[in-house]
């Protein structure tokens, strides 16, 4: 694991309380303490893990596994739930970020909006301050604002940036790995246009630049991380799945998981795209970005 992710969460519980008032409190209140599941009980406590985002094909096989069976009881649901949770993160993957001496890129993908701009800016402060050379491609050609501001971002976090305004992203991206190649960069962050109206461009734009990387430095993709914004609950689910048809995810990167009581889309997405989340955001400063850390996550709900 590398080191840059070793900042201790200490308000995760606070951070969380919203999601965990909605999938566990909710739920355990429903299932209440009686001696056996009714058909009422589970229905309700079906509906309101529906309501707090778990997805509908999870929060049936949870209830499913409770209905017909007599060892579990209603009292004991905060524990079932526990260890439910705790092996859907587990099966879906190590959390930790991938990162190997010599050159590492790191392809940013999510659609306009959920704050994907603002992670790179935050994990290329994270890197350099662990002492690593960083670059930024700004992939998002089409968006003026977008390259804007993450003009901005590398200033504040010290990093260099590749951008070429209404250029083809892919050659950004190539310019910016010939450069890496050329300066001895540890670090590349591209960024990558996120505009789901026109489906078909996007993710041809997305291959392109996924091809330039396989080509120019095939063995230094590292991440193709894709950002949801926690307020997104299941659409964010449909997001990812269109992404994953473009190019090859291995892992999530959660905004405005503070404040929001839908962070159970952590769980949902560790279980339908058996996909882990890595880095997650909790607020506007530049520390505000995190390593997810699944035991703490679990704690933190429970």
């Amino acid at each position: 694991m590398f080191g840059f992710f070793k900042d201790k969460f200490n308000n995760l519980k606070q951070t969380v309380s919203n999601t965990a008032q909605a999938l566990v409190g909710s739920v355990t209140q429903a299932a209440g303490e009686e001696e056996k599941f009714s058909e009422f009980v589970l229905d309700e406590m079906e509906d309101r893990l529906i309501s707090a985002d778990l997805g509908v094909g999870y929060a049936a096989e949870l209830v499913d596994k409770l209905r017909n069976q007599t060892k579990i009881k209603p009292s004991d649901v905060k524990n079932y739930l526990k260890e439910e949770f705790s092996t859907a993160l587990k099966n879906a993957g190590n959390t930790a970020i991938n990162y190997r001496e010599g050159l590492n890129i790191y392809f940013i993908c999510g659609v306009n909006g959920v704050g994907k701009t603002t992670l790179i800016g935050k994990l290329a402060y994270k890197f350099k301050n662990s002492g690593k050379k960083v670059l930024i491609a700004a992939g998002d050609t089409f968006r003026a604002a977008a390259e804007e501001q993450l003009d901005i971002w590398s200033k504040r976090a010290g990093a260099d940036i590749v951008r070429r305004d209404k250029a083809d992203p892919a050659s950004v991206v190539y310019e910016a790995i010939d450069k890496a190649k050329a300066e001895n960069y540890d670090i590349i962050l591209v960024d990558t246009a996120g505009r789901l109206q026109n489906k078909f461009n996007l993710m041809e734009e997305l291959k392109k630049i996924k091809s330039v990387i396989d080509k120019k430095a095939p063995d230094a993709l590292r991440e193709c991380m894709l950002v949801l914004d926690a307020n997104t609950g299941q659409n964010g689910l449909q997001q990812a799945k269109v992404f994953s048809e473009a190019v090859n995810l291995t892992s999530v990167a959660l905004t405005k998981l503070d404040g929001s009581a839908k962070g159970a889309i952590v769980l949902a997405v560790a279980k339908d795209l058996k996909l882990p989340v890595k880095l997650i955001g909790v607020g506007e400063k530049m520390e505000d970005l995190k390593e997810f850390n699944p035991d703490e996550f679990i704690e933190a709900l429970f």
